[in-house]
């Protein structure tokens, strides 16, 4: 089984500052750091360093030149990553004191993505294979038909949100990936039970993986309810948890590994990013979780 990565290439300037600004508010920073993101990307990495063949998907500008390097160097089949002359998406991130952290993005040849070119990425995907997107990349819907028209299994992180998403066929997807902010835009909600009961209703042939931080990530489908709880780490910077989450627990089911053994390796995964600066570069292999 192959995993199709449909991923955002960015550039992340990272700042670090006291607090994250707020409205008015000039703030100046301790560092700046250059890293090579976007969400699709990270996933792509965690993928790879989690032991997954993934063949990655994207468009870049000659400024992002050194995205496509990064995937190479982490065996991530980098075929179909197309240029041209165009600004490469990029990231603002502020990181604070406690690691957290705030994302101003800005789409650029994420957008550029077209039918014509989802076609030629998914030419060789075959029935059972992962479809893995965003809401980072353009033409979505396009992505969502061939992959279904293919018997492929559709993998989807809303992010960022927005109302537009709902447009989608979201019926096809079978995993999601949502952070608490993502699904209470999605169904209405905090409270994991509460949004387990709106998602089995609306989604009742899918299955969501919740990640809640350091209250932990639950499983949810029609016949199971499975918490994890998070590991306890020093917090550096949560930027790229989630990605790490959903590529190792991806990575774990295609080696056809148990719901209960997926999630606790995609925890453990994410806690070891946490405790690191950057992105990708956080991202742990696979051995580090021995």
């Amino acid at each position: 089984m192959k995993i199709f990565n449909l991923g955002s290439l960015n550039i992340d300037y990272v700042y670090s500052v006291e607090h994250i600004v707020t409205p008015k508010e000039t703030l100046a920073s301790s560092t700046m750091q250059k890293f090579a993101g976007g969400k699709g990307l990270n996933q792509s990495v965690a993928l790879s360093r989690a032991g997954c063949q993934v063949i990655h998907g994207g468009i870049i500008g000659n400024d992002g030149v050194f995205l496509k390097d990064v995937l190479q160097k982490e065996k991530v089949d980098t075929t179909y990553i197309k240029t041209l002359e165009a600004p490469t998406g990029h990231a603002i991130i502020q990181v604070d004191n406690f690691g957290q952290n705030s994302i101003l993005l800005y789409a650029g040849t994420n957008f550029c993505v077209d039918s014509e070119y989802i076609e030629q990425f998914l030419s060789a995907a075959q029935q059972d294979d992962i479809l893995l997107l965003q809401n980072e990349t353009s033409a979505l819907e396009y992505a969502f038909e061939i992959a279904q028209s293919k018997k492929m299994q559709i993998a989807f992180n809303p992010s960022p949100y927005s109302a537009e998403l709902k447009k989608l066929p979201l019926q096809y997807v079978k995993w999601w990936f949502c952070n608490e902010v993502e699904a209470k835009e999605l169904f209405g909600s905090d409270d994991a039970k509460t949004i387990a009961k709106a998602f089995v209703k609306e989604f009742p042939n899918s299955n969501l993986i919740l990640t809640l931080g350091e209250k932990g990530s639950v499983f949810i489908n029609k016949d199971c309810f499975i918490k994890q709880s998070a590991y306890k780490t020093d917090v550096i910077d949560t930027t790229a948890a989630g990605d790490t989450f959903t590529g190792y627990f991806l990575s774990a089911v295609s080696q056809n590994q148990t719901i209960k053994d997926a999630m606790k390796i995609a925890s453990k995964a994410s806690s070891i990013t946490v405790s690191r600066k950057g992105a990708s570069p956080s991202i742990p292999y696979i051995d580090e979780l021995i």
